[in-house]
């Protein structure tokens, strides 16, 4: 198994976190032309990772999450999610093929076609399913879940929305450091700007300290469009902060860092009504790149925060400095 870049900062794998290769890297990276853009516009294109079943930036969290749960004497882990759960379903497909059992506990959004499809897909991936429709019930039925699914006498592992805890971050973190080899070997100029979606906020985190640890100048730019979550800027630092410090403990020899809002923003104004709801800039946004760029996006995430990149660079936000869009839309055809 190729082992991940972060092992470059261990003197010995031995004190690293588990790891578990679900994909093959590196994932590409090209021009983005087409969209009429006044900054230079590159794509690094997240969409093909995942061997075999659902794809894109949530198996980079898995492959820290799965062996770090694997450990444990649960077989049984329990997340959650919103209907159309990316999230969900790939823990689902990956943690069945790792011999565990996977439980999502599912709160109401708007329905489309995406989330119709995206549910027949859950029911077949042989998670068990809690319909719990709003956060409140979520909450409330959080230790009646827990109890209910004890494995063996043991508590499920639970798994935050997205994957986005100190450990799952780390899968941003080697995304970047990746970005960064190749910035280093010529297939492009680096970044002044990467533009991301944020959903739950651990790839944002991620990539923020896995550039500083790469080198890279890059600033991130999230696009928020999660209104369930707390996701400003000071919320997704002390996440990456937090798994700074995991990697100090486990004994990463680490150059010194100083995380601040320099090196993230955040952007809310494309969430639109809320979570997965539409928006007309961002359906804009994704016809555009499907014409115009070969580019594949979805409504909840990737369209919008393309939407808003065309927007900050039609208004001079990025003053005419190269700029990578990071694609973490990962469809597949999945069992």
């Amino acid at each position: 198994m190729t082992p991940p870049l972060l092992h470059r900062y261990w003197p010995a794998s031995d004190g690293a976190p588990p790891y578990l290769r679900l994909g093959q890297a590196p994932t590409p990276v090209r021009p983005l032309t087409g969209l009429g853009s006044q900054s230079p516009l590159w794509l690094k294109d997240e969409s093909g990772y995942g061997d075999g079943y659902w794809g894109g930036n949530k198996v980079r969290k898995l492959e820290w999450l799965l062996p770090d749960v694997r450990r444990r004497a649960t077989r049984t882990v329990l997340t959650v999610g919103g209907l159309g759960t990316n999230w969900g379903l790939a823990t689902a497909l990956y943690g069945r093929e790792h011999g565990l059992r996977v439980v999502l506990a599912l709160i109401d959004h708007p329905v489309d076609e995406h989330t119709r499809a995206q549910l027949d897909r859950l029911h077949a991936s042989g998670a068990h399913l809690h319909f719990l429709h709003t956060a409140t019930r979520l909450r409330l039925a959080a230790p009646w879940l827990l109890a209910r699914h004890l494995d063996r006498g043991t508590l499920p592992a639970y798994l935050p929305p997205g994957g986005s805890s100190p450990l799952g971050a780390l899968g941003a973190v080697e995304t970047a450091l990746e970005l960064a080899d190749q910035v280093a070997s010529g297939q492009l100029p680096e970044p002044a700007w990467l533009v991301t979606a944020i959903g739950s906020g651990g790839t944002a985190a991620g990539l923020t300290l896995g550039l500083r640890l790469a080198g890279l100048r890059t600033r991130v730019l999230g696009i928020v469009v999660n209104d369930t979550l707390r996701l400003d800027t000071t919320t997704l630092l002390r996440l990456a902060r937090r798994s700074e410090a995991l990697l100090r403990r486990r004994g990463a020899t680490l150059p010194a860092l100083a995380l601040g809002p320099s090196d993230l923003t955040t952007e809310r104004g494309w969430l639109g009504p809320g979570y997965a709801h539409p928006t007309a800039d961002a359906d804009t946004a994704l016809a555009h790149a499907a014409t115009a760029a070969g580019l594949t996006l979805e409504r909840t995430y990737t369209a919008k925060a393309l939407a808003a990149l065309l927007a900050l660079d039609t208004a001079g936000r990025f003053a005419g400095e190269p700029v990578l869009f990071l694609n973490t839309h990962g469809p597949r055809v999945t069992p």
